[in-house]
């Protein structure tokens, strides 16, 4: 079995993969940012995330007593 696993991985497959790799790593860079944002930005910018977590959920959450309600759809 390893004889088999050793010829299904071949040198230039890992070659070519490790090539593909350090493209992809050397293409992503970071910079210090350009303008600094405040604490109230950064608030305001929290409680839109929190806000667009958290609504869909409770809209659910409120509604269940009327999903419970609805008739179940009949076998087919």
């Amino acid at each position: 079995m390893l004889t088999f696993l050793r010829g299904a991985v071949q040198p230039v497959t890992v070659n070519r993969t490790r090539d593909i790799v350090q493209k992809r790593n050397s293409s992503i860079y970071s910079k210090p940012a350009k303008s600094k944002i405040g604490p109230g930005q950064s608030f305001f910018i929290m409680s839109v995330f929190a806000v667009a977590l958290l609504a869909p959920a409770g809209w659910i959450l409120h509604h269940i007593p009327e999903y419970r309600q609805r008739a179940k759809p009949p076998p087919s």
